[in-house]
């Protein structure tokens, strides 16, 4: 019986080579940023790469511990059960897909502002000095609107980093290999059966990216979450159909 997690072990250790690189070389935060995290398709620093490449890059210590430790809770009995190859594909699709997710998401949300703000008169060079400064006439635009004008800067400027859409697609993976594993949140320390509480945790980022309302924090994307989270479902139900145990 395999009980090696070889590639476990070494999408940590590429993770935490990113890390290092980012903040603790000089010079390489904004560089390693630029280049690797995922922006907006109409951001100058967007490349198709960086569907790949975020999943390395992390926001913080707290950002890249805590993923690391579901990758490794979560993944291990995944790589046991399945192989170094097929476990990496199963990350990396879910990953990949998490962020194409995401940015058809993000996509929507900044055409219907923009189409908002031109159906109020606002110009497309006022809306590009906007994207490009972060400053605007606020006669332009009424009061009610100025918070959809901050999550349309957001929208444009602001990268996605982390490996939290692959490892949401191996939390499905996880809840349905092994459905009755007990499982706990941090603020709810009572075992749930891996069948119940991954939903749930799925659900509360569905709840948070529609309201805006986060309770684990500002600054989560909660789309490449959920589509990290459909992506591996789509895997798990097409290999149960199509594809024999290993």
């Amino acid at each position: 019986m395999r009980n090696r997690t070889d590639a476990i072990f070494a999408l940590i250790a590429v993770n935490a080579i990113f890390y290092v690189v980012t903040y603790l070389v000089p010079g390489m935060e904004g560089r390693m940023f630029d280049a690797l995290a995922l922006y907006f398709p109409k951001n100058e620093n967007f490349a198709w790469w960086q569907f790949v490449t975020n999943m390395f890059m992390h926001g913080g210590l707290m950002h890249i511990l805590f993923n690391m430790y579901a990758l490794w809770a979560f993944g291990s009995p995944l790589e046991v059960m399945w192989g170094k190859q097929r476990f990496l594909l199963f990350y990396f699709l879910s990953g990949i897909g998490a962020g194409v997710i995401y940015t058809i998401v993000n996509y929507y949300q900044f055409n219907n502002i923009y189409n908002e703000l031109i159906s109020m008169g606002v110009s497309a060079s006022d809306i590009e000095n906007l994207l490009q400064t972060g400053k605007y006439d606020s006669s332009l635009v009424p009061e009610s609107f100025k918070t959809s004008l901050t999550n349309f800067y957001y929208l444009y400027r602001t990268p996605a980093v982390g490996a939290s859409g692959a490892i949401y697609g191996v939390l499905v993976a996880f809840g349905i290999s092994f459905p009755n594993a007990k499982l706990a949140l941090i603020f709810l320390p009572v075992p749930i059966a891996a069948k119940y509480f991954i939903p749930i945790l799925i659900a509360l980022d569905l709840f948070s990216g529609i309201t805006g309302v986060s309770i684990f924090g500002g600054g989560i994307a909660h789309f490449a979450h959920i589509g990290g989270a459909i992506i591996g479902f789509l895997l798990m139900w097409y290999w149960r159909k199509n594809l024999p145990a290993r």
